[in-house]
């Protein structure tokens, strides 16, 4: 998944990036409000793990934005605001979930999970493609029932373009989808990813749909 975490402590906020990142998460950071505008404007996230005190504004007042102009992105409140009033106030202004600092940050995990799993409608949520069944709760894909260790850069492929089967997924969006603005991205970074996914799940998992990019296809 692609994340914005808006966090104006800088050791907080890379703790949390470096926590994201090692799950195989494209992660990038906003240190005020301003910034994160200019980071939504331009990327589709699939989460905002969002701080409320920041230097140039109020996140309540942040997130109430977002939500007037339709904007739905799934929003995770993390704060040292723990008043029963201060939560259900960030609730009532559009948040999928509220954590208190300091907070544990596998907890965070479970949570951010819990509200990919609400947005895309499913409890447990599974994808069968033949002989290959994917687990997104788990992050974890199986090959006629035994499990296949993937990278997280290769989980991270094949949950993007598993998401929509039978849709077409470009290289520019999964790139999006797997790096942050500050990463470096080789030029076959994308095609060495599909190239082992084969190897690993069977050469028809991913389809290459020429001049397109890549669909799901059947192991």
């Amino acid at each position: 998944m692609r994340l914005l975490v808006v966090e104006d402590e800088r050791d907080l906020a890379s703790a949390i990036a470096d926590h994201l990142r090692a799950q195989g998460h494209a992660v990038d950071a906003a240190g005020d409000l301003a910034t994160a505008a200019d980071a939504m404007a331009g990327v589709d996230y699939d989460l905002v793990l969002l701080d409320l005190h920041l230097p140039d504004g109020d996140g309540i007042a942040f997130l109430r934005a977002l939500r007037r102009r339709g904007d739905r992105v799934p929003v995770l409140i993390g704060t040292a605001r723990d008043r029963i009033v201060e939560r259900i106030e960030g609730l009532d202004a559009g948040a999928d979930d509220y954590l208190v600092k300091p907070y544990d940050l596998d907890e965070m995990l479970a949570r951010i999970a819990a509200i990919r799993r609400r947005a895309n409608g499913r409890a447990e949520p599974e994808r069968r493609f033949g002989r290959l069944l994917l687990l997104p709760e788990r992050q974890a894909a199986l090959l006629d029932g035994t499990a296949v260790h993937l990278t997280p850069k290769e989980w991270a492929v094949i949950e993007r373009i598993s998401r929509r089967p039978g849709v077409t997924v470009t290289r520019d969006q999964l790139e999006e989808a797997l790096y942050a603005f500050e990463a470096e991205v080789e030029s076959n970074a994308i095609e060495a990813h599909v190239s082992r996914l084969r190897a690993k799940l069977g050469r028809g998992a991913v389809e290459t749909v020429r001049g397109f990019g890549y669909r799901m296809g059947v192991a």
